[in-house]
């Protein structure tokens, strides 16, 4: 595991993890409460927008690691929960 959290919805998750370039990485999410929310990684093609219902789902994304990454994850407007969160090495 490189680093995990959980966050309320409102707040999303904001995070810039070290990772080593060239290497795969999986981010795992799941929301539990109403509504939704979106990943976004910056720069934009270090990985897909991916769309996060909050009904318990689990949502797994691949990406390779390269430079500086920023990933955070947005409540869509009027959602609630908690988001929990995690990024391994695969």
């Amino acid at each position: 595991m490189v680093e995990s959290g959980a966050e309320r919805v409102s707040d999303g998750v904001h995070t810039q993890p070290d990772l080593a370039g060239g290497t795969t990485y999986g981010l795992t999410v799941v929301c539990v409460g109403h509504g939704g929310a979106e990943t976004a990684f910056t720069p934009r093609d270090a990985g897909p927008k991916k769309r996060i219902p909050c009904d318990g789902s689990v949502v797994f994304e691949r990406f390779t690691g390269r430079g500086p990454l920023r990933m955070d994850v947005r409540g869509n407007p009027g959602s609630t929960g908690v988001i929990a969160w995690r990024v391994n090495k695969v």
